[in-house]
């Protein structure tokens, strides 16, 4: 699987990056998470998932939970939970009929990033799901390829606090206010 395709080598060529962009695929680019990946990975409380839909559309959404909401499976596979949310499952869905997938985590405070590549299964019925609180679903990943990112454009940013929607053991996860406008009542699952 290439990473860069003939338009990426366009630029490349168009502004001399070709030969630093070959040397940062063979030096940073790998198949699996080193212990300093694993660390990182665990240490998120939130990252940004791209998948693709049926007619082509990428589309973007932003996944939260508790700091080590991530699992890793192993050096080359990771999972995740799916939390109760809007019902639109479009990220699910998307996985669904295409598998292949691109995480984003971001530490603002370091700063730091890392990009993931990888092909997804949704399961309904894995046996992580009893590792956590209220997920619907579990998402594993098996890795295709990871990379650490530039941090030079991040903004610093400082932790407030965490979502009180995150749900957790022990604790009644609160409605969001949206849910209970008049607009949404006689539509919202039973559950």
């Amino acid at each position: 699987m290439a990473l860069y395709s003939e338009d990426s080598r366009h630029f490349q060529d168009r502004f001399d990056s070709r030969r630093l962009a070959d040397r940062l695929e063979q030096t940073i680019v790998r198949t699996a998470l080193s212990e300093e990946d694993r660390e990182f990975v665990v240490s998120r409380d939130f990252f940004f998932l791209a998948t693709i839909d049926a007619d082509g559309w990428p589309h973007c959404s932003y996944k939260g939970g508790a700091p080590g909401f991530i699992t890793i499976v192993s050096d080359a596979e990771l999972a995740f939970p799916c939390y109760d949310g809007n019902g639109m499952y479009l990220s699910m869905g998307n996985l669904r009929g295409n598998p292949k997938l691109g995480l984003l985590l971001i530490d603002f405070e370091a700063p730091r990033r890392m990009r993931i590549n990888g092909t997804a299964r949704v399961l309904e019925d894995d046996p992580l799901l009893a590792s956590y609180h209220e997920a619907q679903l579990i998402v594993r990943v098996d890795i295709e390829r990871l990379w650490p990112n530039c941090p030079r454009y991040i903004h610093p940013h400082q932790r407030t606090g965490h979502s009180i929607y995150v749900p957790e053991l022990g604790k009644e996860t609160p409605v969001p206010e949206w849910k209970t406008f008049e607009f949404v009542q006689d539509v919202l699952p039973r559950r």
